[in-house]
């Protein structure tokens, strides 16, 4: 399979879990489907590509004597296709993680579809933003209950 057709199915795999996760019933059965259907499915392709790279058993591409220790080695490895895939993986699989804690900590806190769906959408296009931004908006709705169940 190319690197481009990898990178496409990823891709779309991750879409797919976004979408069940911002449209579907989050019942108990549809969150573990996002988490092992699709998160861990995704972590397991992570796990394979990696340790085929790190083993030299996969070659990322013309370019993949980069590694992990420093800016330039990271620069090289995602210069190539092999090595853009196997990061773009782990972008979507810790985001889609990231977006299924949101949307479990949201519902546990009452809060609806319609809030959530912004820090959800943030956290599929720019993964920490849409996190940080969610942290901040239900610690600052945390301490709100608290003041008010302290009066």
């Amino acid at each position: 399979m190319s690197w481009d057709s990898l990178f496409l199915l990823a891709n779309y795999w991750a879409v797919a879990g976004w979408l069940v996760l911002a449209f579907a019933p989050r019942s108990p059965w549809v969150l573990s489907l996002i988490l092992y259907a699709v998160v861990a499915l995704l972590c397991l392709l992570y796990l394979v590509l990696i340790a085929g790279f790190l083993s030299g058993g996969i070659d990322l591409g013309s370019a993949s004597r980069g590694d992990f220790t420093s800016l330039a080695g990271v620069m090289k490895l995602f210069g190539t296709p092999g090595g853009a895939t196997l990061g773009w993986v782990h972008y979507l699989a810790f985001d889609l993680f990231a977006g299924l804690w949101i949307a479990r900590d949201a519902d546990g806190k009452g809060f609806g579809r319609i809030v959530q769906f912004p820090f959800l959408l943030l956290t599929l296009l720019a993964g920490p933003v849409g996190l940080f931004l969610w942290l901040v908006w239900r610690e600052r709705r945390a301490r709100a209950g608290a003041r008010i169940g302290s009066r």
